[in-house]
């Protein structure tokens, strides 16, 4: 190349070095081999002590175990107390149905029980009088015995006087006559009593009988006592309320769904990891959160537990896997991780999130070589 003066810049610098000739080229070469060296074997130490025993997986969500709130009782829906999104505590009345009928069964109960109470103590007076008939026919019993017993007495002592001629055999045949009727009255006294025992024993059957009346008046009586607390349905756990479908003057059913509460403090995280990322995932490891909706915000959670089966296995229609098309499919386990933040955080976490999850496994980077050695 030849400038405008016909002169070549590359003849009139001979000396000037080019490419890799140049020293600081090559110095600068092996200056950027030097540090990707230096960066590739940090990268390889760090991977093989640190990186390796990260398991992540964006498979994961935002969790809460929340409560659905039902109807116990039927009836008509008076007021709704409350609306979506709303904040309460337990205990705290969420709506009301009309508990009239309830009340009325409580009043009938209430009669029942009274009307039972009432014959009871008709039937202890009825024993109590049957008790001194009892004693009345002991102590008739008793005189009648004592008259049978003379009139036998006077039969024994004028047989042997009539046998002789001592005595007329007529006032015989009138004694033994006296000790004929005598045991006669002793029988009907002795049934009698017998009757008046049996009576007191229909008493006392007929008193428990009202007693039982009285005891199932009192169940019928709590039954719709607690209908009628019933009919107030009440939170029994604090959260937000979500998915109300309540509204006033709706008859609902006992069972029914008209509303969730979402405990505000109960939240955590439930990740679905590859069946290829359980060996070393134990209870206990140290996880780190990544919240789609906090991004920059970095949160700390604790592996809690592992689900004893994969996702497939609890679902409602099983895979059947002994079939002819079958395909392999790696498998997802539902690992929950309990979150370790701030009551300030947990406010602004909602179930369904989604969030990315990175579980420290250094702790048990041994136990598969054990396994290895103990199972060759």
């Amino acid at each position: 190349m030849t400038t405008t003066d016909g002169s070549n810049p590359a003849e009139d610098n001979p000396a000037r070095p080019r490419g890799l000739a140049d020293p600081r080229v090559r110095r600068g070469l092996l200056l950027a081999a030097l540090v990707l060296a230096v960066l590739g074997a940090f990268w390889f130490v760090r991977h093989q002590q640190f990186g390796r025993f990260q398991q992540s997986t964006d498979n994961s969500y935002i969790a809460a175990d929340s409560v659905v709130v039902a109807s116990k009782i039927a009836g008509y829906v008076d007021a709704v107390l409350v609306t979506d999104n709303q904040l309460v505590r337990r205990g705290e009345a969420l709506a009301k149905i009309d508990s009239r009928d309830y009340g009325a069964q409580a009043s009938q109960a209430s009669a029942q029980i009274a009307v039972a109470l009432a014959g009871a103590d008709t039937l202890r007076a009825q024993r109590r009088e049957q008790d001194a008939a009892i004693q009345q026919a002991r102590a008739q019993l008793g005189a009648i015995a004592a008259q049978a017993r003379l009139a036998s007495q006077q039969v024994a002592r004028y047989r042997p006087l009539a046998a002789t001629g001592a005595e007329a055999r007529e006032k015989l045949d009138q004694f033994e006559m006296q000790s004929e009727q005598a045991a006669s009255q002793v029988a009907a006294a002795r049934a009698t009593l017998a009757a008046a025992e049996r009576r007191r024993d229909t008493l006392g059957a007929q008193l428990r009988q009202a007693g039982a009346q009285a005891e199932a008046a009192q169940a019928q009586l709590e039954a719709a006592q607690l209908n009628v607390a019933s009919a107030t349905l009440r939170a029994s756990i604090s959260g937000r309320v979500g998915d109300l479908t309540l509204r006033p003057g709706q008859f609902v059913q006992p069972g029914q769904r008209l509303m969730s509460i979402v405990p505000r403090d109960r939240v955590y995280v439930t990740a679905n990891f590859k069946e290829t990322q359980l060996g070393l995932i134990r209870p206990g490891q140290e996880v780190r959160i990544e919240v789609d909706a906090l991004p920059g915000v970095d949160l700390r959670g604790r592996v809690e537990s592992i689900a004893p089966g994969t996702g497939a296995e609890f679902s409602i229609l099983p895979p059947q896997n002994a079939t002819g098309n079958f395909t392999k499919i790696v498998q997802r386990v539902p690992v929950r991780i309990a979150l370790l933040s701030t009551p300030e955080v947990r406010r602004l976490l909602v179930p369904g999130m989604s969030v990315v999850v990175t579980i420290d496994t250094r702790n048990a980077r041994g136990q598969l070589d054990r396994l290895r050695r103990a199972n060759p």
